[in-house]
């Protein structure tokens, strides 16, 4: 099963659940406050080792640099 992220917006508080996909936008509360929490959008990072050796992230993955184009972000460490 997926783990979902969720967030409340009466304390901040953010938590996962492990649900099955037809549970995925069921209505859910706080643990914290037991306050209806809201669903996130999950955010990924996918990672590659070169012939290097040395550990990249796949452009359009998980970097933060925006000024990468291609599939070599060494430049913007």
């Amino acid at each position: 099963m997926p783990i979902y992220e969720y967030a409340c917006p009466s304390c901040d508080y953010r938590f996962e659940l492990r649900r099955s996909f037809s549970e995925a936008d069921a209505a859910t509360t706080c643990p914290k406050c037991n306050h209806g929490a809201r669903r996130l959008l999950s955010k990924f990072a996918c990672f590659c080792k070169g012939s290097d050796g040395e550990t990249a992230s796949i452009a359009g993955t998980g970097s933060s640099c925006s000024s990468c184009g291609g599939g070599n972000c060494s430049s913007c460490h």
